[in-house]
């Protein structure tokens, strides 16, 4: 039996605790059948009524699929997401079967990131989540159709490199570790309670 004790010893999964999201990668190839096993493992998330509304769009460093996902990235992203070896673009399906707005295709999406995140931790890959996306140029340049949103990218690579290649101001808060909520902030046996972000106070 898992006891508050242990909990708070943060005694998880090596995978979900060792994760982390860098902004710099080691310049070790990712190889095809590295990135289709990434894909793979996304593909078994759960979705709601097993739609998979996820679209991803993803190209290896040197390729012009790769310099296209590049420019649809924000300035800030595009300050250091040039040192990942793969670039991934994460859009949805807005609908269902029956032309209805999808409310989960966001979360499915998410859970397919998420599959593919602890996949990567894996194999050594680390991964670097992107909400500072443009959206409407990215689904335009990919040619997606009005029923897609464009809403995420991942930066991916092998974990290395050198801190002192970012920027001064991405080299400062380059670091492993990060804060987290409490979970009596978020996770409630009865009622919601509105609680303060601490993680926010604590960046």
């Amino acid at each position: 039996m898992i006891t508050e004790k242990i909990l708070k010893k943060h005694d998880i999964h090596p995978l979900l605790q060792e994760r982390w999201s860098p902004r710099m990668f080691s310049d070790q190839t990712v190889m095809e059948s590295e990135i289709q096993l990434l894909l793979e493992a996304g593909r078994w998330a759960p979705s709601s009524n097993n739609l998979q509304p996820w679209r991803i769009i993803w190209g290896a460093k040197g390729s012009k699929t790769y310099d296209r996902i590049f420019e649809c990235l924000d300035s800030f992203n595009q300050k250091w997401a040039g040192n990942a070896p793969v670039l991934m673009l994460g859009a949805f399906k807005k609908t269902n079967a029956k032309d209805k707005e999808n409310f989960h295709a966001l979360h499915d999406l998410g859970a397919f990131s998420a599959h593919l995140t602890f996949q990567a931790q894996s194999m050594g890959l680390a991964v670097h989540q992107m909400a500072g996306v443009k959206h409407e140029k990215a689904h335009a340049e990919f040619k997606f159709t009005e029923d897609y949103h464009v809403a995420t990218a991942l930066a991916i690579g092998y974990y290395g490199g050198d801190r002192s290649d970012l920027p001064e101001d991405l080299e400062k808060i380059e670091t492993p570790t990060s804060e987290r909520t409490p979970r009596k902030d978020f996770a409630f046996n009865g009622d919601f309670k509105e609680t303060k972000n601490t993680s926010e106070e604590n960046k």
